[in-house]
């Protein structure tokens, strides 16, 4: 499995815990390791799942970089120091902790 695999899959891990409510503080942060998957804890607050995109940048201010939507439905992605949030049209989907 390549990199890249691991970190989709990692990121769709991440997703499907059920992240729920308002920022979280407590988070796991997912990393590959040789050819499996580990989870690092982390104290990054990130955007909750369902947030809107105005509801994040009232929150956690502007992003460092704003990737336009691709394919249906539109999947964009907003990029922080020390995390990303993916949206689905104008909600958070995921919010992915940064290698540190």
């Amino acid at each position: 499995m390549s990199f890249r695999n691991l970190r989709v899959a990692a990121a769709l891990a991440v997703g499907l815990i059920g992240l729920a409510g308002g920022p979280k503080s407590s988070r796991a942060e997912t990393i590959a390791v040789d050819n499996g998957i580990a989870v690092k804890e982390s104290d990054v607050v990130t955007p909750s799942r369902g947030m809107t995109m105005n509801q994040v940048a009232a929150k956690f201010g502007a992003p460092v970089s704003k990737i336009p939507a691709v394919g249906n439905p539109p999947i964009s992605r907003w990029d922080y120091p020390g995390f990303v949030v993916y949206f689905e049209r104008e909600h958070v989907i995921h919010s992915v902790v940064a290698n540190s």
